[in-house]
């Protein structure tokens, strides 16, 4: 193992914390350094200042790498990208590893494409934001071939995961429960951005109830509560969001269509949708602003007649002081 060489393709805000530690462990056990690319290769400054290795395409890391990894944003870049992996020349016995949310049918797509070249494909995606990527603490989530999830586990655990969570051979399955997963979400982001409009309009104020669900409802859900209250959900004027709305939008269209098609309704995760798309809009009317998948919350105090933005963004963004 300590010879194999490993890869990376994509660099966004979960996909460079993972492959930071992913080094950092490669150092550890004297294998080859990580291989990397990304469309913008600038995002792998401090990458390569722990001794990653950057080149220019994705067939340049497929043509190198024993195991790939991919870290990307929708499922069109993930075929994009499978394209050009099998592209790069032989690919038999490679471990293509994904880590993407993406629909099942993609899934299912990509691990017969891989195959069918002579490789195997792994699905894996992850539950964490990206602090949680960037402390090495997220949950991976696996489906494959059971010689390639067993090969990648030493990449994973205690490295870029606190945990694995296997899902057999059926690459379909690992997308479903993250997708399951992304319905808590949403719906928790909802309703949170919902109690907290409702909090600061009758008067209660926002301090104590996110000390209540701190207290009464875990960590987790206190730390949904801080996105709010520390305008984490509407970032500064060229700011990044932490997970970007697009993609929690995708994520959300993704449950929809897959209920839909077994006949299940999910009312929370479309009023959840609609108020970030509502969101959206309303970024890109005032300048095409970064907002998060928390955002939500600007829609309901908008709707509740509040600004988008509360006193705490507005005065970081020098909009004014309340009085």
């Amino acid at each position: 193992m300590a010879q194999t060489q490993v890869g990376w393709i994509g660099l966004g805000s979960m996909g460079i914390g993972m492959s930071k530690n992913l080094q950092k462990y490669l150092i550890t056990i004297s294998a080859p350094p990580l291989i990397y690319t990304n469309r913008t290769l600038s995002r792998g400054e401090s990458l390569k200042e722990l001794g990653g290795i950057p080149v220019e395409s994705v067939e340049e890391v497929a043509k190198k790498s024993e195991i790939i990894f991919s870290c990307v944003s929708n499922d069109a870049i993930l075929q994009e990208t499978t394209e050009k992996i099998i592209a790069s020349g032989r690919i038999e016995g490679k471990i293509y590893v994904d880590c993407s949310t993406v629909h099942p049918d993609t899934s299912i797509k990509i691990a017969k494409q891989i195959s069918e070249a002579g490789g195997q494909f792994v699905a894996s995606p992850v539950f964490g934001a990206s602090p949680v990527a960037d402390n090495g603490k997220l949950l991976f989530v696996t489906a494959g071939p059971s010689s390639a999830t067993s090969r990648i586990e030493p990449y994973i655990k205690d490295v870029m995961g606190r945990a694995i969570m296997p899902m057999g051979e059926d690459v379909s399955r690992s997308s479903l429960l993250k997708i399951a997963g992304n319905i808590l979400v949403v719906s928790f982001m909802e309703v949170i951005s919902e109690a907290h409009v409702f909090a600061e309009k009758t008067g209660l104020g926002s301090e104590i109830l996110e000390t209540m669900i701190g207290d009464n409802f875990g960590p987790v859900l206190g730390s949904y509560s801080k996105r709010l209250t520390t305008g984490a959900y509407a970032p500064e004027s060229n700011g990044k969001a932490g997970f970007d709305a697009p993609l929690a939008m995708k994520d959300a269209r993704h449950a929809i269509n897959c209920a839909g098609a077994v006949g299940v309704k999910l009312p929370v995760s479309e009023v959840g949708l609609r108020n970030l798309e509502s969101a959206e809009a309303y970024a890109n009317e005032i300048g095409g602003r970064a907002i998060d998948s928390s955002s939500m919350y600007g829609t309901l105090r908008r709707v509740a007649g509040l600004d988008f933005y509360t006193d705490l963004c507005l005065m970081r963004d020098g909009k004014g002081l309340p009085n």
